[in-house]
């Protein structure tokens, strides 16, 4: 991981980094508060021997009592000195308890014994250390005798008296809340890094690209009130959703310059990453830019794209399949666009039969002669087949990817099962991204200031559809119209008719 992904990690995780780093210091703070106090008191030592004056003696004698005040310092922890200290402070304690509360250090080439000595009573403390210090100087001219009517070589003086300190040593709150929330960090940017390495949720492109070679067509910022407005390129073409999804459009039209694709399904790995809007957006996207666009409910099982789009599916493409119903009597123009219509019609009971049949082929076909573009609206990828299927009849299949809904191995085997069955993937779209962070879509929009066009669009908010046509309110079947193929695509591949010839 670079740089940036760790910053990206405490950026999306800094609620968490904070809860633990809060929680660690309420730990320390009540750790604090709650352990006992402790003081201590100090006194030194200084060890010397006794000898001739001359400068070799000095030299010898240094040189033993630096090596001698290095085994006092364990005598100092002995039953042999604080049996006595005990018996003269009268304290209720062992000599082998006593010892915890006893610390002996000789700072380095002297022959000074530095005693330390910790207690809950500040008083206590003095008065163990000032006994140490009448204790010890007797303890060790009785050892280092040699002789019984002759005095010590060695000879320890009191250089620094116990004094009572007031100031406890133990616990620090100052170091110890510091320490809790240098630790309280560690562990939250710690418990985030992991927290995001076992998040397999795809959420940025890099995750995508992670995943898949494929084409990232482009990305859709995330919006809450797209189930109330889904038609955002229709409701306000102005919006950064809308310029995201004319951004994929653009995208889509040079996947495959030299034969590009005219029956294309929109499918993702599980619901609820937004292919349906997707699809209509992307359709209303190409209508716009003048190309004729046919759009086919292909979610046999749980058709929503009507419905988003304001119209009835009474009838649809299932009344095609089965003979029932020419298609001319089953498109639906959208308002005056060059969008046309066909809804699902009544649910069947064998939805993968109906759309891998050879009448299903045969309409796409027809359909891809006579429209610039065929989108089916198909439905996901892992639930059911039915994609799968429809990815084997058309030119090709956009996956839309839900961030922060699907996970990383459902993608991978979203694709799979595309590829097991050799269908092809022009590329996929990511869908509901944050619109915060470095890896954002859709940030950028222009900013129009005529007040007319703010009031179109905030009235195109209000009434959330477009009101289909007349024709389509009466009743009526709508009289469709061969519509032509775009100048950019260059010739059709066969003389175009009109949709309602086919079957």
């Amino acid at each position: 991981m670079e740089l940036r992904d760790y910053l990206e990690v405490a950026r999306k995780r800094w609620r968490l980094i904070a809860v633990v780093t809060l929680s660690v210091l309420a730990i320390s703070a009540v750790w604090t508060i709650l352990s006992p106090r402790v003081y201590a008191s100090t006194t030194q030592f200084f060890v010397s021997t006794s000898g001739d004056a001359n400068a070799a003696s000095l030299q010898q004698g240094n040189t033993f009592t630096q090596a001698r005040v290095k085994s006092y310092t364990q005598l100092l922890e002995s039953p042999r000195v604080l049996d006595p200290v005990i018996a003269s402070t009268g304290i209720d304690t062992t000599a082998q308890e006593l010892a915890k509360q006893v610390t002996s250090t000789v700072p380095l080439d002297t022959v000074v014994i530095e005693v330390t000595v910790t207690d809950e009573s500040p008083q206590q403390a003095a008065a163990i250390a000032a006994s140490l210090g009448e204790v010890f100087p007797k303890t060790i001219a009785d050892l280092e005798k040699v002789r019984e009517n002759q005095p010590s070589p060695v000879k320890v003086t009191v250089v620094k008296d116990a004094t009572v300190d007031t100031a406890p040593v133990s616990p620090r709150p100052a170091r110890n809340l510091a320490l809790g929330a240098v630790l309280g960090l560690l562990l939250g940017f710690g418990a985030a890094l992991l927290r995001d390495v076992l998040d397999q949720r795809i959420k940025t492109q890099r995750d995508v690209t992670a995943v898949t070679d494929h084409t990232l067509l482009g990305g859709i910022a995330f919006d809450p009130d797209a189930p109330d407005h889904p038609l955002i390129v229709q409701v306000d073409p102005r919006s950064p959703r809308a310029e995201a999804f004319r951004s994929v459009r653009t995208n889509l039209q040079f996947v495959n310059v030299s034969d590009p694709p005219r029956s294309i399904i929109v499918t993702s790995s599980m619901p609820g990453e937004g292919k349906s809007t997707t699809a209509a957006n992307l359709a209303l996207s190409l209508a716009d830019a003048g190309l004729s666009v046919v759009v086919i409910e292909g979610d046999l099982r749980r058709p929503r794209l009507l419905e988003y789009m304001g119209f009835e599916g009474a009838v649809g493409l299932t009344d095609v399949l089965i003979g029932r119903l020419e298609v001319k009597d089953a498109l639906q123009q959208f308002g005056r666009s060059r969008l046309w219509l066909l809804g699902a019609g009544p649910i069947p009971p064998n939805p993968s039969e109906l759309l891998g049949s050879a009448t299903m082929e045969a309409l796409v076909e027809q359909l891809a002669v006579r429209f610039d573009y065929v989108i089916i609206d198909a439905p996901p990828l892992l639930p059911v087949t039915d994609a799968a299927v429809l990815s084997t009849i058309v030119d090709g299949a956009l996956i839309v990817v839900g961030a922060g809904v699907v996970s990383r191995d459902q993608l991978t085997h979203a694709i799979a099962s595309l590829e097991a069955v050799n269908g092809k993937v022009l590329g996929l779209i990511l869908n509901r991204v944050a619109a915060t962070g470095g890896n954002s879509y859709g940030t950028y929009s222009y900013h129009y200031e005529a007040e007319t066009e703010r009031a179109t669009a905030k009235g195109r908010r209000e009434r959330g559809h477009v009101t289909p046509v007349a024709a389509e309110a009466s009743g009526a079947a709508p009289v469709v119209e061969a519509p032509p193929h775009s100048a950019s695509r260059g010739p059709a591949r066969a003389t175009p008719s009109a949709p309602g010839q086919a079957s």
